[in-house]
């Protein structure tokens, strides 16, 4: 009950925020809403029950894809002793997550995770840097792009495990030694259902707290609207100033957590033993 009071609190903010923004009065709020809610911006014909039509965080996905290809081989394209500005932050970054996540969690095996694991951490970072852009939009708050980016995890999770088990031993191996046969398929359907789970839960969590932090400034905002009083104003703005400021915090955290758990879920499924 209260979760559906405070759904319909936030249909009803966006609402007046929209109907705001048509009017040509809330163009600060009508750029929040862009955050949370995609909006198609080319329509294009639907393939095989698929809609291929470019959303706004489509192109704004697009956007980050295209910083990441243009920064980081300019950055690092170029072998220096010491490196300076940008290049040091990211190097920084770089072997922070070496040293706290990919050795630690995968040793000798690290090396050959290492770029798909960076390049989802600097993926995802930079989509929810993209959303605290006056204009732009998180790719991140869709769970479709979460959802994608856990699939992709989960098949590397499961082809690791069959490279090195063979695909019976990787499947069979799930299930804990020494307990009776005929709690087996049981078990079985258990630790596949975990599996799947904690995959399930890696796409919720990262689609969970980049689409809260937008919807509460949203919510702040649009109290402006709700009261239609400029006396109230500075008090949400500031709010929803320190919520932009956590944000960055958040942006981070959440790229930090989503690449730990993909080490810890590639780790288990090479050390089943363990």
């Amino acid at each position: 009950m209260l979760f559906g009071s405070a759904l319909n609190s936030i249909t009803t903010i966006a609402r007046l925020v929209v109907e705001e923004g048509e009017k040509g009065h809330g163009e600060g709020a009508g750029n929040v809403l862009e955050h949370v809610i995609d909006h198609t911006v080319i329509h294009l014909p639907t393939v095989l029950g698929v809609d291929l039509s470019i959303t706004y965080h489509t192109i704004f996905m697009w956007v980050a894809t295209a910083i990441l290809l243009l920064v980081l081989p300019a950055v690092f394209g170029k072998r220096r002793m010491i490196p300076s500005g940008l290049g040091n932050a990211l190097e920084a970054i770089v072997v922070f997550l070496r040293e706290d996540i990919i050795d630690n969690y995968l040793g000798k095996d690290g090396k050959r995770y290492e770029p798909y694991i960076l390049t989802v951490f600097f993926f995802i970072v930079t989509n929810n840097l993209l959303g605290l852009v006056p204009g732009g939009a998180s790719a991140t708050s869709d769970i479709s792009v979460t959802a994608t980016l856990t699939l992709i995890t989960l098949g590397t999770v499961t082809f690791s495990g069959m490279k090195k088990y063979g695909v019976i031993g990787f499947w069979t191996g799930m299930v804990p030694s020494g307990i009776p046969v005929v709690l087996i398929p049981l078990m079985f359907v258990i630790e596949v259902l975990g599996l799947l789970a904690k995959h399930f839960a890696l796409a919720m969590r990262l689609f969970a707290n980049m689409t809260a932090g937008h919807l509460t400034i949203l919510s702040l905002i649009g109290l402006i609207f709700i009261f239609k009083s400029y006396i109230i104003a500075p008090f949400p703005i500031i709010g929803a100033t320190a919520v932009g400021v956590l944000e960055i915090f958040v942006a981070f955290l959440q790229a930090y957590i989503f690449t730990l758990l993909t080490s810890v879920y590639i780790s288990m499924a090479l050390h089943q033993d363990h």
